[in-house]
């Protein structure tokens, strides 16, 4: 007598959930996360790789607590930078003039604090006001006139290295006050009692690495919510692990020293603040709607010409507050700040993950894009390594970076 045999069929996954791989190894999960996920994770992890590996040519000099502090307030400016220039190649564009409005800006507050005695917090708001008018006028060009970016931004940076020259005389000018100079070289002071360890950098880690968590469990079950796939659940951990380890040890490295610097709160209020915009806001999905696909943004009834205007106009607030850090940093104005500034920023984006068509690339990427160029620089530095030779590792690394994004593009459409 026979017996009928019916084949059971697997249990459905539920919605949001991933199903676990035939082999269930994490090493295969972890693969296969990464192969999905390439262009988001790439950068992160030659991050992780050039740090491990000037750790070990420099015997760990890179990761002192004094040189990491010193990492942050050198690409401090940079990573500014990068984040008004990620937004601006997003939509796209292209920005030539933010090296030379910083330094622009650097002059212009030496200028009202040094001379005439200003304030400085009078003459900081000052100084953004005057970056929010320079980004406006070139952003009113771009937008409202139609002339391309790459002209309009091109000669304003010469016309800001020249107001430069013109304000400084061909001198350098300072010292700034001393609540100026903090911004680029202060740090947040010590309170409560003595650990051997910054109270308040700790608290902050612990805070930081506690929002990240729930901030991650949050997006994945709003996901499932949405019946929207997640990583399964053990490469979720181990990611999760990954930046609470990261945020943590940071924080030890920070607080073993003199604990955060001021910058480093400004530039984690920039981060913050721009990538919820840019993920969440009506205003950043429009800036990748039009540099997605402008003729589409405009059936959609994007006002594209708005747009471009406010995102030109962010850039100038954000050089202009880049000029106030390096100059206070300085501690001086000097005709020849802020040279080069625009490349090393263009630069952090595109090896950030930024597109030369526009519409693709994160905040978080740009910072990643400057942590590359930052780390490689200190490195470079610390190996007593020649700027010819920085220059030309520097050149290889973007050309790497843009190559990559050019091979995963054609990756995604085979």
């Amino acid at each position: 007598m026979s017996t009928d045999v019916t084949a059971k069929s697997p249990a459905p996954v539920p919605p949001g959930w991933s199903a676990p791989d035939e082999d269930g190894g994490l090493l295969q999960l972890v693969l296969n996360g990464l192969r999905r996920n390439m262009r988001q994770y790439g950068m992160l992890i030659a991050l992780g790789l050039i740090v491990a590996l000037f750790a070990v040519w420099t015997n760990g000099d890179l990761l002192l607590p004094r040189n990491v502090s010193n990492l942050v307030l050198q690409n401090s400016y940079i990573l500014i930078l990068a984040i008004g220039m990620m937004m601006v190649i997003i939509a796209g564009h292209i920005d030539l003039s933010v090296g030379s409005l910083t330094a622009f800006v650097g002059a212009f507050a030496a200028v009202l604090t040094v001379n005439h005695g200003v304030p400085w917090p009078v003459a900081l708001i000052l100084c953004l006001a005057m970056g929010a008018v320079a980004g406006s006028l070139q952003g009113f060009l771009i937008a409202y006139l139609g002339i391309p970016s790459f002209i309009v931004t091109l000669a304003g940076m010469l016309l800001f290295r020249g107001l430069t020259e013109i304000l400084l005389q061909g001198q350098t000018i300072g010292p700034f006050p001393d609540g100026l100079q903090k911004l680029g070289n202060g740090f947040l002071p010590e309170v409560g009692p003595d650990t051997n360890y910054h109270n308040i950098t700790l608290l902050l880690g612990l805070a930081l690495a506690a929002a990240v968590v729930w901030q991650e469990f949050r997006d994945r079950r709003r996901q499932q919510e949405f019946a929207l796939e997640v990583p399964p659940t053990r490469l979720f951990l181990l990611k999760l692990t990954a930046l609470v380890a990261a945020i943590l040890v940071l924080t030890m490295l920070l607080a073993s020293y003199k604990g955060a610097p001021i910058i480093l709160i400004v530039l984690g209020a920039l981060v913050v603040g721009y990538g919820y915009v840019m993920r969440n806001a009506v205003f950043g999905r429009h800036i990748y709607a039009i540099g997605g696909n402008l003729p589409a943004a405009k059936l959609s009834g994007v006002k594209d010409k708005k747009v471009s205007f406010y995102v030109f106009l962010n850039m100038g607030v954000l050089a202009a507050l880049a000029g106030l850090v390096v100059a206070a940093r300085l501690n001086a104005a000097s005709p020849k700040a802020g040279d080069g500034f625009e490349l090393e920023a263009i630069a952090s984006s595109f090896i950030g993950g930024a597109s030369m068509s526009g519409g693709v690339g994160t905040i978080l990427g740009a910072i990643i894009g400057g942590l590359v160029l930052g780390v490689l620089n200190n490195g470079m530095n610390l190996l007593s390594v020649g700027t010819d030779w920085q220059q030309v590792i520097k050149g290889l690394a973007l050309l790497a970076a843009v190559g990559f994004d050019v091979w995963n593009k054609r990756k995604s459409g085979s």
